[in-house]
């Protein structure tokens, strides 16, 4: 790998694949009910636990993240669903708790921030709840929820909790054993550095009770049967075979990391852009800052507030034009913010080349609005 094949593309996902892992998915097919097969599928369900931090079968699931996240919903406990609702992406986890024909009440939190405590236990008081959604790192935001006091709140009141944590695992410690989760997904395409096309979810014993029971699971995305093969190293359908290979590529360069040194170069990210918004805002007057409170920031991917008159698409195509690749803001952000997705398998050299473009960036477009 070197820095001119890597190091240029952060949008919050899908996030940059190294050359490698890449290289991996021109492998030759092999029958997805061979020993070959359950050989690499071992291998895998063996790394994935490892970056959940489970005992539990992992499912991989040829889809987005989204297939999941219906999977948990329609075997979720009988009973009306609490969303939390605090971005683009929670939102959504509501919609489609909606559309599996589930009552939902929504604890809106504000844009940009992440749940009160008081406010959820309240709202558990007030109600026996089957689940709770609630979204790990929200990428429309950059805001981080502890997800581990979310569920802690659920579980003394009877309900469950369901976790997206797309821009979460991998690069934002879960520990869905220790956190006593329920269920918990995420996408192959944002902190493990994968293409997009694959999903992984874990769900905890109870949950999978629920879902033996279930009246309406479906079947392609059926808990009950991912755990089923999974056990056996199997896919209950025909899998994605070179994504396989990707992964599992990408499963070894995890390992010899480690999830905590992971965890920690994540974080040195999420610092130094921090710092990057500080030294401007101070060293150009400019009013910009992060999003999310401090305390509760993503690690993965930060937005950053623009000041009056410059738009997140204006500094989008900037920065293009710098050779770097951003998100703009999303949703009812979409104006007033960008957002860097800091993850994968970028550290803080490679961010550094993008918050450099950023600068750059943001020098053009700020003297047409003035500066403070």
């Amino acid at each position: 790998m070197t820095t001119a094949s890597f190091g240029t593309f952060f949008l919050p996902g899908p996030t940059e694949v190294r050359p490698e892992v890449l290289m991996a998915m021109t492998k030759p097919m092999i029958p997805h009910r061979g020993r070959d097969f359950e050989t690499l599928f071992a291998r895998i369900q063996a790394g994935l636990r490892s970056v959940f931090r489970t005992s539990r079968p992992i499912f991989v699931s040829t889809s987005s993240a989204t297939g999941l996240m219906e999977s948990a919903v329609r075997c979720a406990p009988a009973g009306p669903i609490l969303a939390i609702v605090n971005g683009a992406f929670s939102e959504r986890f509501a919609q489609l708790a909606r559309a599996c024909d589930r009552e939902v009440d929504v604890l809106d939190v504000r844009w940009g921030e992440v749940p009160a405590l008081d406010d959820l236990e309240a709202r558990l008081r007030a109600r026996r709840y089957g689940a709770v959604t609630v979204v790990h790192s929200e990428t429309s935001t950059g805001a981080l929820t502890d997800v581990a006091a979310v569920c802690a709140l659920a579980r003394v009141h009877g309900a469950a909790c369901l976790v997206d944590s797309v821009t979460g695992v991998g690069g934002a410690p879960l520990l869905f054993d220790d956190w006593g989760l329920d269920f918990a997904l995420t996408g192959s395409q944002k902190a493990l550095a994968l293409p997009p096309g694959l999903a992984f979810g874990v769900a905890s014993e109870d949950h999978m009770r629920h879902a033996r029971q279930a009246p309406a699971r479906g079947l392609y995305f059926d808990p009950v049967e991912f755990e089923q093969y999974a056990v056996k190293n199997q896919t209950p359908n025909t899998p994605a075979l070179s994504l396989l290979y990707a992964l599992d590529v990408q499963l070894e360069r995890v390992a010899a990391e480690g999830m905590e040194a992971r965890w920690a170069r994540h974080a040195a990210m999420a610092t130094r852009t921090e710092a990057w918004v500080r030294d401007r805002a101070e060293r150009r007057g400019d009013v910009v800052d992060i999003l999310a409170p401090e305390g509760a920031r993503s690690p993965t991917v930060s937005a950053v507030t623009l000041p009056p008159g410059v738009r997140g698409s204006d500094v989008v195509a900037a920065v293009a034009a710098e050779g770097i690749v951003v998100g703009g803001g999303y949703g009812k952000l979409r104006d007033g913010t960008f957002r860097i997705g800091h993850m994968g398998d970028h550290t803080v050299e490679t961010l550094d080349r993008c918050l450099t473009a950023c600068d750059a960036a943001l020098d053009a477009l700020t003297p047409a609005v003035g500066r403070g």
